[in-house]
């Protein structure tokens, strides 16, 4: 007796979860590579502007804040106007193409952060970026 059209019973229906798997690794792998960065430096309100520059990521960014008490931070440690000329110089002879990002909070004035830029240009910054939060449409 031959099998008909209906003789593979045995055989189930799965949902095979390896490509919904890989994807969750993958956004998992994202998440963990982008959280520290948007994490370093110190916790400031950044203005908000209309078009932000889409810069292509060659190199970590050192990222320099200033907080509203006017306290000027690279990565996690305070300086004074003295000491930041030692840390950045010291921080270009080592990288001389370094990016800086500066996170400037909102309340200060513009001679505040500029203060700070032209400490940074002079220490040996050759590309000195402002960090805004975009303003959703």
């Amino acid at each position: 007796m031959g099998m008909g059209a209906g003789g593979s019973k045995g055989i189930k229906n799965e949902i095979n979860v390896t490509p919904l798997v890989d994807v969750v690794l993958v956004l998992l792998i994202i998440f963990m590579v982008v959280t520290p960065m948007l994490q370093r430096g110190k916790d400031v309100r950044l203005p908000k502007s209309q078009s932000t520059d889409e810069e292509e990521k060659q190199s970590d960014p050192l990222i320099l804040s200033l907080t509203a008490d006017k306290k000027a931070w690279v990565e996690s440690d305070p300086y004074d106007e003295d000491g930041l000329r030692e840390r950045l110089t010291k921080e270009f002879m080592a990288q001389p193409n370094r990016r800086v990002l500066v996170k400037g909070d909102e309340s200060l004035t513009f001679g505040d952060v500029r203060k700070i830029m032209d400490v940074t240009r002079k220490a040996g910054a050759k590309s000195v970026a402002l960090g805004v939060e975009e303003l959703k449409k």
